[in-house]
């Protein structure tokens, strides 16, 4: 039941981090999303059957948390920008930041939630049926989710967004070698994600992100 709660929220977050690289592409001069048609919350253009599907299921069942999962990608042209290097890193960033404002947007609904209906537990997601139950803890998975595909889209493999800052940032030779590694750095990241102290870097850095977010929540208790 678990994974009937956490996909969908996956996948309203996966597309909201595709359209954010898209609008800010579209600012900076690239219209290629637009012209795509995939400015959209509608998910069914942005569903990548591989990554927003079956990759965060196997994660859900082999490890019991969903740590990798993506939409397809939006199509950007860098040769619409008027700085490649510095509009290519904002293009990029703008996704996990578009992942925290949505966790941001999850604790205050959550915090008016208990201030007008009554406290949420935050402590376990015991599902019994109640859409009174499921709204809140829904909006709690959201949270974590998010700040999740923030952390996780940082991480400098690619095709990751971290790894398109960190390309942009080298030698343009270098940079565009980095690139080409393309989906082959998700067997890296799979393999790193079994590793402990890989492992344990990446939830230190999501346990810190949440404090903000139960500063929050806090203010509602």
């Amino acid at each position: 039941m678990d994974a009937l709660l956490i996909l969908p929220i996956l996948l309203f977050s996966v597309v909201v981090h595709e359209v954010a690289h898209g609008f800010m592409a579209l600012r900076l001069g690239d219209a290629t999303a637009k012209e795509m048609g995939r400015l959209t919350l509608n998910p069914i253009p942005h569903i990548d059957l591989f990554g927003s599907i079956l990759v965060p299921l196997f994660s859900y069942l082999a490890a019991g948390s969903v740590f990798i999962a993506w939409a397809k990608p939006v199509p950007v042209n860098p040769m619409n920008f008027k700085n490649v290097r510095r509009d290519d890193i904002l293009v990029s960033a703008v996704g996990p930041i578009s992942n925290l404002v949505v966790a941001m947007a999850c604790a205050f609904l959550v915090g008016i939630w208990s201030g007008v209906i009554g406290p949420v537990d935050r402590s376990v997601i015991d599902v019994d049926g109640s859409v009174l139950t499921l709204l809140p803890k829904m909006l709690l998975i959201g949270i974590t989710l998010n700040i999740y595909l923030a952390v996780f889209n940082l991480i400098p493999v690619p095709p990751l967004d971290g790894s398109h800052i960190v390309a942009s940032l080298l030698p343009h030779e270098v940079g565009e070698k980095y690139r080409r590694i393309g989906f082959l750095g998700i067997f890296a990241l799979i393999v790193l994600m079994r590793v402990d102290a890989f492992r344990n870097v990446v939830i230190a850095v999501v346990k810190t992100l949440h404090i903000p977010y139960a500063l929050i929540l806090g203010l509602f208790s």
